[in-house]
């Protein structure tokens, strides 16, 4: 599925993993790391096993450090190459924030710059209390452009937004969930299993529901003309015809766990 051993792909029950797999360098993110991402992505997507996408960083230390610098003579050497580069990531992130299955950024340590923004595209974050968050553009000179801007004000709102990029400090992880930027906290140690643990609950829950709630909370957040109420509305009506409806309330009255398929 993917073209480099720097990311890897791999499926616990119901549950997909994506992983940036660059240790050594606090997985930072080359332009084949990104183009593999978007492979993954695109095969959970179309992969009914799949119910909840994780995505984490390898070695502990890191979610993504950014850009992967020591590959930018190659990658962004000149303005083709550039161009193609900005192409790739936009793809990568774009297919994550319309992903239509739930997504959890798993965060143990430094989650900054691109990291961070690619993070703020899945639908929760779940950190260790180790983790550290930046996004250092004002210390760079970069511009960020507005569907990435976007995606920190609808999760945290404009002044939080602000803070973050006009400081380019580092945040804590209990500064993090003071500004909504993360779900939950927990122990360093405590984290995996937790991620997995709640991962595990939500690929459990009826999949029409999840994806009809995703959908119109997307919606949501789009101007007024924009939304497509219509689909909306056929999705809630989808939820009520199907087969799992039908086993939610069998499974209630029989006081047991319900066993959905997603029809």
């Amino acid at each position: 599925m993917n073209k480099t051993d720097k990311m890897l792909a791999r499926k616990e029950g119901r549950v997909g993993y994506v992983i940036f797999n660059n240790p050594e360098r606090h997985n930072a993110v080359s332009l084949d790391m990104w183009e593999a991402t978007v492979a993954i992505l695109e095969g959970y997507a179309k992969d009914d096993e799949v119910r909840v996408v994780v995505l984490t960083g390898a070695g502990g230390k890191a979610f993504i450090s950014g850009a992967d610098i020591s590959r930018f003579e190659d990658e962004r050497a000149n303005e083709e190459a550039t161009a193609r580069y900005n192409a790739t990531v936009e793809r990568a992130y774009s297919t994550l924030d319309q992903f239509p299955k739930p997504t959890i950024a798993m965060i143990r340590g430094y989650c900054i710059g691109g990291g961070l923004g690619f993070a703020v595209a899945c639908d929760l974050r779940i950190c260790s209390e180790g983790s550290r968050f930046a996004l250092p553009a004002a210390k760079l000179g970069l511009g960020y452009g507005f569907p990435g801007l976007k995606r920190f004000i609808d999760v945290i709102g404009p002044a939080f937004t602000k803070e973050i990029f006009f400081t380019g400090r580092q945040f804590d992880a209990a500064e993090a969930r003071e500004m909504g930027l993360v779900n939950r906290v927990r122990p360093d140690a405590e984290v995996e299993p937790f991620v997995r643990s709640y991962a595990d609950a939500i690929a459990e829950n009826a999949p029409l529901t999840i994806g009809a709630t995703k959908f119109i909370v997307g919606e949501a957040l789009k101007d007024a003309s924009e939304r497509d109420l219509k689909r909306c509305a056929e999705l809630v009506k989808r939820c009520f015809a199907s087969a799992d409806y039908e086993e939610g309330r069998k499974a209630f009255m029989e006081k047991r766990k319900p066993r959905f398929t997603g029809k």
